[in-house]
C-alpha cells in the first residue's frame, strides 16, 4: 500500500494547493460557467477553497491509514475514509454552489 499512499500524498498537496489558492481569491482556476450568478467572488473563493479542502483532507487521512495496511481490513479502512472524505467534500462544494451561485449549474 506505499504506492497507494505516495499517490495520495500527491494527491492531496495538488487538492491543498488549488485550494490555497482559491481561498486567497483566485476564483479564475474555477470554470466561468460555475460563477456567473455569484456577486460576491471574494466570499466564493473563501468558501469553496474550504470546501475543496475536504478533498485534501481525505486524501491525506486516507494515505496515512494506508502506510499501516498491513491486512485488508487495514486497506479497506483507506478507501472508505477516502470515498466517504470525497462524498462530504462534494456535498461541501454543492452546498457553496447553491448559496452563492443560486444552484450548481
Amino acid at each position: 500500500m506505499l504506492a497507494y499512499s505516495i499517490i495520495m500524498f500527491l494527491g492531496a498537496a495538488v487538492f491543498s494547493a488549488f485550494s490555497i489558492a482559491i481561498y486567497k481569491g483566485k476564483t479564475d482556476l474555477i470554470h466561468d460557467y460555475h460563477q456567473t450568478k455569484v456577486k460576491d467572488k471574494a466570499a466564493y473563493g473563501r468558501s469553496f477553497g474550504k470546501a475543496l479542502f475536504c478533498f485534501a483532507l481525505a486524501m491525506l487521512l486516507s494515505g496515512v491509514v494506508g502506510l499501516f495496511a498491513n491486512n485488508n481490513i487495514i486497506g479497506t479502512a483507506a478507501v472508505v475514509i477516502l470515498i466517504t472524505g470525497l462524498c462530504i467534500g462534494v456535498i461541501c462544494i454543492i452546498k457553496v454552489q447553491n448559496k452563492y451561485n443560486k444552484g450548481v449549474f
